[in-house]
């Protein structure tokens, strides 16, 4: 994949803007592990590569188990996420493919159960950062970093 363009290059002003607006979003005060979740998720859904190496490393990092990395996709179905972190991917789910859920309120209904408004605006305004980040990767075709590959004994 080659690149198209680097935003970071190109809009520094635009970028440090965005970083801006994900530093205030953090200090509203979820929890970092369910934002790793939530970006992750979106950018799973989005196909970002860039964001989904990024978000599967930062959760890596901060303590997040493998398994619930791999299983995410399959969330529905897995006893691995709290209620709360299931409330939190149904609301990103609905909110990043919102062309076809129309954000439904039984979506709203579970994120409301286990999050306050204050918080409900928090993770909204998350779920709109990470999917303004995965489209302007996609459209840049960000290129991840790659690892060497490590030889086994």
């Amino acid at each position: 994949m080659t690149p198209r363009f680097s935003p970071f290059k190109v809009a520094p002003d635009l970028i440090k803007a965005l970083v801006g607006f994900e530093t205030a979003i953090a200090a509203g005060g979820l929890e970092h592990s369910l934002g790793e979740l939530v970006k992750l998720r979106a950018s799973q859904i989005n196909g970002c590569a860039f964001c989904i190496h990024m978000h599967a490393k930062d959760a890596r990092s901060q303590g997040e188990t493998e398994m619930r990395i791999i299983m995410l996709n399959a969330w529905r179905d897995s006893p691995l996420y709290t209620d709360r972190e299931r409330a939190a991917l149904a609301w990103t789910e609905s909110l990043t493919k919102i062309a076809e859920t129309g954000a439904p309120d039984a979506d709203y209904e579970l994120v409301k159960s286990q999050f306050s408004e204050a918080e409900i605006i928090d993770l909204t305004m998350m779920i709109g950062a990470i999917n303004v980040w995965n489209r302007m990767q996609i459209a840049a075709r960000g290129v991840h970093p790659v690892q060497p590959p490590v030889a086994v004994a």
